[in-house]
């Protein structure tokens, strides 16, 4: 099992920056990929979380055109954390920000936003824009 728990969100006016963290703990060497994903208001379920960010156990990063140049994903191996860098943030980008975890072999492109992908999933933490 692996635990991942976020922190670092909260209320920021529109065009200013959060950073996110996730804590990984437990069996983090069963996991090559990790990502954010966001639930706006009003939408429940897995399936209506967005991908936005997701790094691979080589680096790789993708982001959806919707954070594209604004926010950045990085990940400190030795202390087992994720972070997402938002910058320039806009009202539209509020919403309920989670950390997921996924063991991948032999990923397509299509899995690395897809909810449908990821095995472990944080409890959410809530980023505020206000105009």
């Amino acid at each position: 099992q692996v635990q991942l728990v976020e922190s670092g969100g909260g209320s920021v006016q529109d065009g200013g920056s959060l950073t996110l963290s996730c804590a990984a703990s437990g069996d983090t060497s069963s996991t090559n990929s990790m990502g954010w994903f966001r639930q706006a208001p009003g939408r429940e379920g897995v399936a209506e979380r967005e991908g936005i960010a997701t790094i691979v156990s080589d680096g790789t990063t993708i982001y959806a055109d919707s954070v594209k140049g604004r926010f950045t994903i990085s990940k400190d191996i030795a202390k087992n954390t994720l972070y997402l860098q938002m910058n320039s943030l806009k009202p539209e980008d509020t919403a309920m920000y989670f950390c997921a975890a996924g063991r991948w072999d032999r990923p397509k492109p299509h899995w690395y936003l897809s909810f449908r992908y990821f095995t472990w999933w944080g409890q959410g933490i809530q980023v505020t824009v206000s105009s």
